[in-house]
């Protein structure tokens, strides 16, 4: 039983709170989300809440109820993105790293997974835009260069004004007929809050946590807590829109304390249909173009102990439940030789990341952030989650 549905709960009440998790899990807000962000990636408010105001009460189940049924089809808006993973300072190795990443799979800096290093730490700006769910703008400010991916109707346009080269997709089935695919990332409140709302379960604790208003709208806050312990999620805030449902502010902080790992947040919204010249895009002259190459295949996630072989990803499963989960996968080979790889600052970092362990598994490496941590044995398994590193030592031990 979900922590918030009581046991005098009528059957019927009960059926309709696990319909309305599921769609609140399932509805998306049409914003284009197409790789420029990570699920840790947050977007964090420039303007501090101001306020507790007066709404009526209401339970965490009605809460929930109300994301569900949340019906935002137009919005236009601002936010910041802010990450704070805990990395080390990757000096020298991170312009490397970034040369490394500049092109993506396709040959061309505006293909969006060119950018998911970029915004893995530090903050930026973000201007977002809406009109249903086939048109749709994220623009990524930074000083005087913009780069923005604008999906209009069967078109994906990316373009990096930085380079100017422009990288075109064409939208996937998925996203035509307007499900969400495996494959797509969290990149707004919204998106965040969905992920979360999709795994609770009884592991989870679900309340209201009082009222704030944030870019300037009257909120409710919904508090969820992990019940089990050994995990290194702490608690996830999501503020949600008094009016319309929608979930305006995601924070999530970890067990071990500190700044928010991801704090997700308007800093200005409206709902007003967006002007349509908002989503139209026409390559700049002198641009390079590149076309993507056609593969849409997606992936699902795994079920708990269920094989991943049949997607490519031979023998992954999940050890555990809810928070808890941890992903299991043999590489097939050694592991990662830190110290050995010739490159003295690829050693430095991945030495400043890793802690040596050992156990009935042999010797390894836990490799940690203050969000996600990874053990990677000297034979090559690997085992991942947001636990702690005795959890993934305890679960590699009994996996011998």
């Amino acid at each position: 039983m979900a922590p918030y549905e009581s046991d005098d709960t009528p059957a019927g009440e009960v059926d309709d709170v696990r319909t309305g998790r599921r769609k609140a899990a399932r509805y998306v807000v049409p914003v284009v989300v197409v790789g420029v962000a990570a699920a840790t990636i947050g977007l964090v408010p420039a303007l501090a809440d101001s306020g507790d105001p007066d709404l009526p009460k209401i339970t965490a189940q009605e809460l929930i109820e109300k994301i569900a049924k949340s019906d935002v089809q137009q919005l236009s808006g601002t936010v910041k993105i802010s990450t704070d993973l805990g990395l080390p300072d990757l000096g020298g190795l991170e312009s490397g790293l970034m040369s490394g990443a500049a092109q993506g799979d396709d040959g061309s800096t505006a293909d969006p997974q060119s950018k998911l290093l970029e915004l893995a730490s530090g903050t930026h700006t973000l201007r977002v835009a809406a009109d249903g769910p086939d048109k749709a703008k994220i623009s990524l400010l930074d000083n005087a260069s913009e780069y923005s991916v604008i999906h209009n109707g069967d078109d994906i346009w990316a373009y990096d004004s930085k380079s100017n080269e422009v990288y075109h997709a064409t939208a996937p089935e998925s996203e035509r007929t307007k499900e969400k695919t495996p494959d797509d990332v969290p990149a707004t409140p919204k998106d965040f809050a969905d992920e979360i709302l999709k795994s609770v379960d009884d592991t989870t604790s679900v309340t209201v946590d009082g009222t704030a208003q944030v870019a300037g709208r009257d909120a409710y806050k919904l508090l969820v807590k992990p019940k089990q312990s050994g995990t290194t999620v702490g608690a996830i805030s999501i503020a949600v829109d008094a009016k319309t449902g929608l979930p305006l502010k995601f924070t999530l902080t970890p067990a071990s304390g500190g700044a928010a790992v991801v704090d997700a947040g308007f800093t200005k919204v409206d709902f007003a249909k967006p002007a349509a010249s908002t989503f139209d895009f026409t390559p700049p002259k002198g641009a390079k173009v590149t076309e993507e190459k056609d593969d849409h295949s997606g992936h699902q996630a795994p079920k708990p102990g269920e094989d991943f072989s049949k997607d490519g990803l031979e023998g992954l499963t999940t050890i555990g439940e809810g928070w808890n989960a941890i992903a299991e996968f043999d590489t097939g080979g050694e592991g990662l030789p830190t110290g050995s790889s010739g490159n003295g600052d690829v050693d430095g970092f991945l030495n400043s990341l890793g802690d040596p362990v050992t156990g009935k598994f042999g010797s390894g490496t836990v490799f940690s952030t203050r969000l996600v941590n990874a053990l990677i044995t000297d034979d090559g398994k690997v085992y991942a989650g947001t636990v702690t590193k005795d959890a993934l030592v305890k679960a590699a031990n009994a996996d011998q």
